[in-house]
């Protein structure tokens, strides 16, 4: 920014002077003398020196916090409350309004000193603005005067005695002092305030006292008594500072600022008034002014300013004063207003002719005001805007550049060009050190924009997508790269003028300015600035190769400084990441300048690799013969830097000479197999290596193998005819050996275009690894030099299209295409292991079961194995399937490793066990079972001896030179069930009473109450399933009793011992009877749950082998059922005896049961007897129960004598609830229908036939109720 005056680009801010404040000019400066009353009687005052040293400290320290409060720069977008401070003295003047004194008759009609109007201006006549108008309101026209004056203070005295009474005559002397010293202070002040008055400026007075004097009651009506002698306002206009600390003193300053910002502001907008209505005024009138005579000039003929350039006099100057005030928004408008004008004067030569003075300042003008809009812009955050109006100002000044004869053909175009990016790249810089920050740039996803799946993307909507990088903001770097474009092209131009004028042509404006700058150190320059801001933001917006462009243009820079060595260590660290990352089109012209700086240098070495690299990225055939020729003449016409050692050109990473193809016929061989191979040395279609001076290639293979070395030897005449293939046969190639010397094989080592040499020969190893081609190494020698290239063995140009093929035949021309997707090495491996495998078991197995597998291995090679087993469970896809395996005492659900099986000799074989348990569910089961052996010497370690170190498969896997050997299999083991349960449930209503309604003891823990759940009686009946029939050991229920059952008693507590063990074959069956009692609490009634079964079935058996044997023990339990809560709600229950004796009284009981939550009942009880009957009866007939509460009872009897004998039936009784609602339009106890007369009936069962059964085929399986036959209830009556 430094091509523009400061004061054009500067924030501005508001402007105070602060006077009063200067250093004193010597340390013994002593404030004056103080008259004393005569005969006063008092001690020594204390040295003044300390004082004014107190001051002195205070001003010093005063200045810095002043100072340090605001600092002026071109980017400042921070709005606090800061002035730009300036010190200066008391007697400061400030410039005059007008070129006459105020009381002169033509004041009125006087314009200022720096107004186009006036003739001693800088801007007559036509002048737009200068600099110094800035500066006058920058540097010498404050918005704020601050003053700062020392408040007189009387020396103490001190009294003899502090019993002395105070000096009336010295206080009056004090009081008469301190008056006469107010009254000067007031007058100097007054002084000041006039002019301050005069130009608007807002005076405030800073009085500076001792802490003392802060105390003295006299202090206010002193400081009223100046306030008032001085004129000054009552608010913010006098403020009193004692010496403090330098925290409080910058506290003091920001409250200064704060108190005076106010006033700042009016003052600046009373400005921008009085510019608005000069503005209006010329607007209505034109012509309101007559210009001055011109005679006194001596010019002939002036042009005064014309109206538009008053309109951007005007709106300059409201900008001005708005960005003085803080309001970006107003400025912006103002300084946009200005812009517009400023292009319509540019866009007629009329106004404005090209190449004067005042198109040259309306330029500098038009830029500067560019870089205020732009700027304000970006203080919004506005990048899109700030970087549109800084392009467009480029773009508009560009057509206008052509039209004043400045176009592309020119260094003065270039030059403004190369301005303009700088500036807004050094403004970008400045903002990003402070608050800016850049946008991301990043565009949406081109998915986005797809409304459906198969939808077309139109073309508008895909450039909605696209982000075009002229309107987009990017950091300085790009900007100071685009600066240095332009000087280039900017020195390109001077060039080519400075050479027009060496034949002859006029030499263009500007070039004597032109010809002193230094285009190249200003080149340099740039590119610096934008590789360093690059580099800083590369890790954000990953812009690495553009910086290494930047880097390439800086050596090239320095390249055509002549500084040669510079250049070349540029150009070597670009390379090496150009190369790396096979930037070919980028690599070519590097490689050009810098075998350019080579040359210069003389650096003999460094030209011969660089040709060599050259060659390989040659475009066609005439430039690899140029090359080849160029390297010849440098190989000729010098001498190596050291002779005998050869120059190694590395084209690992570059463009190879030669395009190689390895190929082996088979992926893999084994241990002393010999593997043929093919290596294919060619040269692609563009390039000619015919004349370059190959001595030799090195062909190196795996470590421990010779070397092939292919020596150069011309074709006889025969060979000649054919050259677009040669083979060359090298054998077998042989292992390493120091005593023998290397064979050299004979071959012609010259290559035109597109001609192959194929090198044929074999290999093989007496130890597994990989076999393959390590590298390759062609050797040209030339006149001492000695230049070996190292290529890889799979190397090729873009454009050859290398397939692996095998030559099969020279003529004709045959290759057989290989289907591998890796031909270019081939695997060597062990003989494998001759291993028989025995698997044996005996299927199915059964759940619950130990299931054996024996695993049998038996060593049929002639090697010694060390053996070892892992075992893979694989898990099952059956539900509820649980399983794992036991081997060698280990137990897992998945793998088992590492089950070492000792070393098994030749002949001799090796058995382990594997166990496999399967429960849940029946299903297939799957194993997979690896074998790992790897060959011992026999003294290594003995047979069968299992504790030595076991090799896992991880480790042989680590060593390829280990012989391992490793053999999978899988088996599939059916599971079934060994037996299977059903459970048959017999649900019985308990004759115990309910408790009554107030018995404590039902809240008591260990409370048991069923006579509502009553009793359950399980049948379970087990079946054998396993095919191979079982031998059951033993059945136990093992009791878990919870709160709402409990198992009363068992079957196979009494009788387990007769019954076990025994044999079961398939089919057969044996049962057990349990006895539950149920306690449901009132919860789970409602909730309508299920009761957990109380207990297990253990059942112990061993499954029956073929040979009579039994296998392992093994235990299948078998969970007792859920269990349901009868949902009964009224019930009778009718007790009878099962016989009776004729003739003899026999009694029945009835117990009618109210089990509902909420609701009572009314039952009414009938005897309905039939003269059929065989009984006589006493008891009720028909009545009515007392109203059954909720979880009540009632027990009814009757008495019986029978008078025939035989089955005969009991009387039938009726149970009714004629407890029913009425409808609200009927009186009480008014039956509606019939079925209210008679109520509900409610069932009557005999709890002799008491049984409800459901069938359970599981313990989690549902139930299935089977129906119970309803018959008469009868009594055996006997004689």
């Amino acid at each position: 920014m430094n091509s523009y005056p400061a004061e054009l680009l500067v924030q501005l801010a508001p402007v105070m002077f602060v006077a009063g404040l200067d250093l004193p000019s010597a340390p013994s400066t002593s404030p004056p003398s103080t008259p004393q009353s005569p005969g006063q009687t008092q001690s020594s005052p204390p040295a003044p020196t300390k004082i004014q040293d107190h001051f002195a400290s205070l001003i010093v320290r005063l200045r810095d916090a002043l100072q340090s409060q605001h600092k002026v720069a071109i980017w400042a977008p921070e709005r606090t409350r800061a002035f730009q401070m300036i010190l200066v003295g008391k007697d400061v003047r400030f410039p005059p309004r007008k070129l006459v004194p105020p009381e002169d008759l033509a004041y009125a009609s006087a314009h200022s000193p720096l107004s186009p109007l006036t003739p001693s201006s800088p801007l007559y006549p036509d002048g737009l603005i200068a600099p110094i108008w800035i500066r006058k309101h920058t540097q010498l026209l404050p918005s704020v005067f601050v003053l700062f004056l020392r408040l007189f203070e009387a020396p103490a005295i001190h009294a003899r005695s502090p019993l002395d009474p105070p000096d009336p005559e010295h206080e009056r002397d004090k009081t008469e002092e301190e008056r006469r010293r107010d009254n000067d202070l007031s007058a100097e002040i007054a002084a000041r305030k006039k002019t301050t008055n005069e130009r608007g400026i807002k005076l405030t007075v800073v009085l500076l006292a001792t802490r003392r004097m802060l105390d003295d009651p006299s202090l206010d009506s002193r400081l009223t008594f100046i306030r008032r002698q001085s004129g000054l306002d009552s608010r913010a206009a006098l403020f009193v500072l004692s010496p403090v600390s330098t925290s409080e003193l910058n506290d003091f300053a920001r409250s200064l600022q704060d108190a005076l910002y106010e006033p700042a502001l009016e003052y600046y907008t009373s400005h921008s008034k009085r510019v608005r209505r000069k503005r209006n005024r010329h607007s209505q009138s034109v012509s309101s002014y007559n210009p001055p005579a011109l005679v006194s000039m001596g010019v002939a003929n002036t042009r005064p300013l014309r109206p538009e350039g008053w309109t951007v006099r005007y709106e300059y100057k409201m900008a001005c004063f708005a960005e003085f005030r803080g309001e970006d928004e107003v400025a912006l408008k103002h300084y946009q207003d200005a812009y517009a004008t400023l292009m319509i004067m540019f866009g007629s030569t009329a106004i404005l002719p090209p190449r004067t003075k005042r198109w040259a300042e309306a330029k500098v003008l038009a830029d500067a005001i560019n870089v205020k809009i732009t700027k304000l812009y970006l203080y919004n955050s506005e990048h899109s805007l700030a970087l549109s109006h800084h392009n467009s100002h480029m773009r508009r000044f560009a057509d206008f550049s052509r039209g004043w004869g400045i176009g592309e053909e020119t260094f003065e175009y270039w030059s403004w060009m190369a301005r303009q990016h700088r500036v807004l790249a050094e403004l970008l810089e400045q903002g990003s050190n402070s608050s800016l920050t850049f946008p991301t740039n990043s565009s949406p996803s081109l998915t986005a924009g797809v409304t459906s799946a198969g939808t077309p993307v139109e073309l508008d909507a895909v450039r909605a997508f696209g982000l075009n990088p002229s309107h987009a903001l990017q950091h300085p770097g790009h900007y100071y790269y685009m600066a240095a474009r332009c000087t280039e092209a900017r020195r390109e131009r001077f060039l080519v003028n400075e050479e027009a004028i060496s034949q002859g042509t006029s030499a263009a404006p500007g070039y004597a300015n032109e010809k002193k700058v230094d285009h190249l150190s200003l080149i340099l320059e740039l590119y610096t600035k934008s590789y360093e801001v690059f580099k800083k933001h590369s890790s954000t917006t990953s812009q690495g190769r553009l910086t290494l462009w930047i880097a390439y243009r800086i050596a090239h820079t320095y390249y055509e400084s002549e500084k040669f060595d510079v250049a070349v260590r540029f150009f070597e660290r670009i390379a090496k990441t150009y190369r790396r990352e096979k930037w070919k089109h980028m690599l070519r012209p590097l490689l050009s300048t810098w075998y350019a700086c080579a040359q210069k240098l003389s650096d003999v070495e460094l030209m011969a690799t660089l040709l060599v690299e050259m060659i390989g990225y040659a475009q066609d055939v005439n430039e690899s013969r140029t090359l080849q020729d160029d390297l010849l003449a440098v190989l000729k016409s010098s001498v190596p830097v050291s002779p005998g050692k050869p120059l190694i050109v590395d084209l690992k990473e570059s463009d190879p000479l030669l395009d190689t193809m390895l190929v082996f016929w088979v992926p893999e061989v084994q241990v002393g197999e010999e593997a043929g191979f093919q290596l294919s040395l060619s040269t692609p279609t563009n390039i000619d290596l015919s004349t370059l001076p190959i001595d030799s290639v090195t062909i190196t293979l795996s470590d421990g193998y010779c070397p092939v070395v292919l020596r150069h030897s011309p074709p006889t005449d025969g060979q000649v005819a054919d050259r677009a293939v040669r083979l060359v046969k090298i054998g077998e190639v042989v292992p390493e050996d120091e005593d023998e010397e290397l064979e050299e094989i004979c071959a012609d080592l010259r290559w035109r275009p597109g001609e192959r040499l194929v090198v044929s020969g074999s290999i093989s190893s007496e130890a597994p690894g990989l076999l393959t081609v390590v590298g390759i190494t062609v050797v040209l020698a030339q006149n001492g030099w000695t230049v070996e290239m190292p290529h890889e063995p799979c190397a090729s140009h873009e454009i050859s299209t290398l397939v692996p093929r095998w030559l099969t035949s020279l003529q004709p021309i045959r290759f057989l295409q290989l289907g591998r997707d890796d031909c270019s090495s081939v695997v060597v491996r062990h003989r494998p292991h001759e291993l028989a495998v025995s698997l044996s078991h005996q299927a199915p197995a059964l759940l619950d079961e130990e299931y054996p597998i024996a695993i049998d291995i038996t060593n049929v090679d002639e090697r010694h194995l060390d053996v070892v087993v892992d075992v893979l469970l694989q898990p099952t896809e059956v539900d509820q399937a649980a399983q794992y395996i036991v081997f060698n005492d280990q137990r897992s659900s998945g793998l088992i490793k590492g089950i070492r099986l000792g070393t098994i000799a030749p002949g001799v074989s090796a058995t382990k066990t594997l166990y496999l348990v399967g429960s849940g569910a029946p299903g297939d089961r799957m194993l997979d079972i690896s074998i790992q052996s790897t060959s011992v010497q026999p003294e290594s370690t003995s047979e069968g001896d299992e504790d030595a170190e076991p090799h896992s498969s991880s480790s042989l896997s680590e060593h390829a030179t280990i012989d391992s050997c490793e053999k999978l299999q899988t088996i599939v083991i059916p599971t079934s069930g060994a037996l299977a349960v059903t459970y048959d449930v017999a649900y019985r209503r308990s004759k115990d009473p309910m408790p009554a309604l107030a018995d404590l003891s039902t809240v008591e823990d260990d409370f048991w109450d069923d006579s509502y759940g009553g009793i359950a009686v399980v049948t379970t009946r087990i079946k054998c399933l396993a095919p191979c029939g079982l031998v059951v050991e033993s059945l136990k229920l093992h009791r878990q009793n919870n709160p709402l059952a409990k198992v009363l008693d068992c079957s196979s507590d009494d009788n387990s011992d007769d019954m076990f063990p025994d044999e079961y074959l398939p089919g057969d069956e044996f049962c057990n009877v349990s006895r539950i009692s149920l306690s449901p609490r009132e919860e789970q009634v409602l909730g309508e749950e299920k009761i957990t079964g109380p207990g297990n079935y253990k059942v112990v058996w061993r499954r029956m082998l073929p040979d009579g044997g039994r296998g392992r023990e093994s235990t299948t339990r078998f969970t007792l059922p859920t269990l349901m809560i009868p949902q009964d709600e009224l019930i009778a229950l009718l007790d009878a005896p099962s016989f009776a004796r004729l003739h003899v009284p026999t009694t029945i009981y009835l117990t009618v049961r109210n089990r509902h939550s909420s609701r009572s009942a009314n039952i009414t009880v009938a005897l309905d007897l039939d003269p059929s009957d065989a009984f006589v009866v006493a008891g009720l007939r028909n009545g009515r129960l007392p109203i059954l509460l909720p979880g009540s009872e009632e027990k009814l009897s009757w008495n019986l004598i029978p008078i025939e004998c035989g089955h005969v039936k009991i009387p039938r009784i009726k149970v009714m609830n004629v407890r029913r609602a009425t409808l609200p339009s009927q009186g009480v106890g008014v039956p509606n229908t019939e079925d209210d007369m008679e109520g509900e009936a409610v069932k009557v069962v005999d709890v002799r036939a008491d049984r409800n059964t459901a069938r359970v085929q599981s313990a989690d399986d549902g139930t299935v109720a089977i129906p119970q036959q309803d018959g008469s209830s009868t009594i055996l009556v006997l004689p």
